[in-house]
């Protein structure tokens, strides 16, 4: 599904940039969650101003150090995204020349709030708190979905098929290890590569499949004491250390590129 989703925001910003399957009747409620959000950031500024909300917002998420008027920057953002969806009813009838900056609005808007429950910096009743976390899950709920078309496809029984064929024909450890397993080294290691994902998919880790079920068959060898090919997990081990140095390396190569030529 983040696959599909990653190419469609790609090739269609605007269409998936902001849910368009939220149903009218959720506006109302967002613009009045929007409009006591503002007001009660408003009592929070105490009369404090900025005039580039947009800036301050964003220094404060990268600097990460408090900043006075970030709250009055936070109401300003909500009163500006409530003006915008209340002028056009819900999101799937703004402009497409609007729904860009209205989604970056939102984005900063949810950060925010995010950055507040972990900032001591700032100190909001326990009302406040609560009215922002669900300002924040409405906010999330417009930028951060799937469409259901998506979702029923890649939760199919076919669709794991595929996934599944896929992962284990190009896998090292299927294609040079798998005639050596017994029916116990393969069903051990697919309950722990299951129990791993599991866990970090209610934690919010990112694991890889493919090196959790190779460490998974790995370790079953290991244990027999047969079928482990130590030049196979030099290799995987080597590839898992380097994929992140490498990653930012060529992402920040890439923006430093096109930043200087667009």
């Amino acid at each position: 599904m983040g696959l599909i989703m990653l190419i469609l925001i790609g090739v269609v910003p605007t269409a998936y940039a902001l849910n368009g399957a939220m149903p009218d009747s959720a506006t109302a409620p967002f613009v009045r969650t929007s409009t006591y959000v503002a007001e009660a950031l408003d009592r929070q500024a105490a009369g404090q101003t900025a005039t580039d909300p947009r800036r301050v917002i964003g220094e404060y998420l990268r600097t990460r150090q408090a900043n006075p008027a970030v709250v009055s920057a936070l109401s300003q953002l909500a009163k500006d995204i409530r003006t915008q969806v209340a002028q056009y009813g819900s999101l799937r009838r703004l402009p497409q020349e609007t729904v860009q900056n209205v989604r970056n609005d939102m984005y900063l808007a949810a950060e925010t709030i995010r950055r507040f429950g972990k900032d001591p910096s700032f100190t909001f009743s326990k009302a406040d708190m609560d009215l922002l976390k669900l300002y924040r899950t409405e906010l999330d709920g417009a930028t951060r979905f799937i469409p259901t078309w998506v979702k029923i496809p890649s939760r199919s029984p076919s669709a794991s098929a595929r996934w599944s064929a896929g992962s284990a024909s190009s896998s090292p450890w299927a294609k040079r290890s798998a005639s050596h397993l017994t029916y116990a080294q393969g069903a051990s290691a697919e309950l722990v590569a299951a129990t791993t994902i599991a866990a970090a998919d209610i934690y919010g880790l990112p694991v890889s499949t493919t090196q959790v079920l190779s460490s998974g068959v790995a370790g079953t060898m290991a244990a027999r004491r047969s079928g482990l090919q130590s030049a196979t997990v030099r290799n995987l081990l080597m590839a898992w250390v380097l994929t992140l140095p490498a990653a930012i390396l060529l992402s920040g190569s890439l923006f430093w590129i096109f930043a200087h030529l667009f």
